[in-house]
């Protein structure tokens, strides 16, 4: 079935390959993007497509589209840029989810909500699971996007419940690969950036601090299979269950790139959590899923598209309009 789909934050690193694989698969796509932090490079090749479209749009306002599914992938993910106009995240998180749902009641659509590891904040449940609540500071610098994403995850759901809405809701975990934003200030980039430039690696805190790390390629195709089926709503957790200490990645980081960087240390930002791992049980009973790609053979291809780009063509986002 050939269906009529709105990717919103579709030029941004998930939403790209999201389109890319909808494209190839022979849905009509629709890209929808305000550019903020994402890149029109990112699907440049898919511009001369028949079934392909970008509109230049900010969810925050409304917009009336006829549509068979939703992913509304549209957000600042990244705390450089999610803590650069922090009024503009949470907009983007509580107007976006409340306009895009507003398209799903109207025109009968499923719509999927890329949520985030971050509604968890903090953990003092380790591996996380689905029904743990989380540990929040609502008045941190990160509340921004952890309490936009938990207000989106509550919007959708009581759609649901309320409206009938067909919905999905993913949970990502750390995510990387090919895209992304080398400005973003995750820590695959900043690191992979660093080594490439033989500058030192700059790590917060001790380096103790774990995360896990999924690779875009078993990420898309998780979030592509929680859309197509029938019987489960959500919220679940996608992202790849092997911990790393953050030391640990910036150590591969340097070996396979090559690079002579030194590590530097500096203090851990606020509220940044000290552990974050998935349990990923429900995927893999719900969704039958579970990520293959190793955190080496994905940095490697990561770094190999790094190699790539012109650092000149990405530079942090400059609008500061609320």
């Amino acid at each position: 079935m050939i269906d009529r789909i709105l990717v919103t934050g579709g030029a941004g690193f998930l939403g790209s390959h999201i389109c890319e694989r909808l494209v190839e698969e022979g849905h009509d796509v629709i890209c929808l993007d305000n550019f903020f932090t994402s890149q029109k490079t990112n699907v440049a090749h898919l511009l001369g497509r028949p079934n392909f479209e970008l509109i230049r749009h900010d969810i925050t306002l409304p917009i009336h589209l006829e549509v068979d599914k939703i992913y509304n992938m549209a957000c600042p993910a990244a705390p450089g840029h999610y803590q650069y106009n922090p009024i503009k995240t949470i907009k983007t998180s509580v107007l976006g989810s409340i306009n895009m749902l507003g398209i799903a009641k109207r025109c009968g659509a499923r719509i999927l909500q890329a949520s985030t590891s971050e509604v968890y904040g903090d953990p003092e449940e380790h591996p996380q699971t689905e029904s743990y609540r989380g540990n929040v500071n609502p008045i941190g610098i990160r509340a921004c996007y952890d309490e936009g994403k938990r207000v989106a995850e509550t919007l959708f759901m009581d759609y649901h419940r309320s409206n009938k809405v067909d919905t999905r809701i993913v949970r990502i975990f750390n995510t990387y690969g090919p895209r992304m934003h080398p400005y973003d200030g995750r820590v695959v980039s900043n690191f992979i950036r660093q080594a490439l430039a033989g500058e030192d690696i700059s790590l917060f805190g001790d380096g103790t601090q774990t995360r896990s790390f999924c690779y875009r390629d078993d990420l898309v195709e998780v979030i592509i299979r929680m859309m197509n089926q029938d019987e489960f709503v959500g919220p679940v957790n996608i992202g790849n269950p092997d911990e790393f200490m953050i030391r640990e990645l910036a150590e591969k980081v340097i070996a396979i790139s090559g690079s002579s960087s030194k590590l530097t240390f500096a203090p851990l930002p606020a509220d940044d959590p000290t552990r974050r791992r998935p349990d990923i049980s429900l995927a893999k009973d719900k969704l039958g899923w579970e990520p293959g790609i190793k955190l080496d053979a994905g940095l490697k291809q990561t770094i190999d598209w790094f190699k790539t780009i012109n650092l000149d063509d990405y530079r942090p986002p400059t609008p500061n309009y609320a």
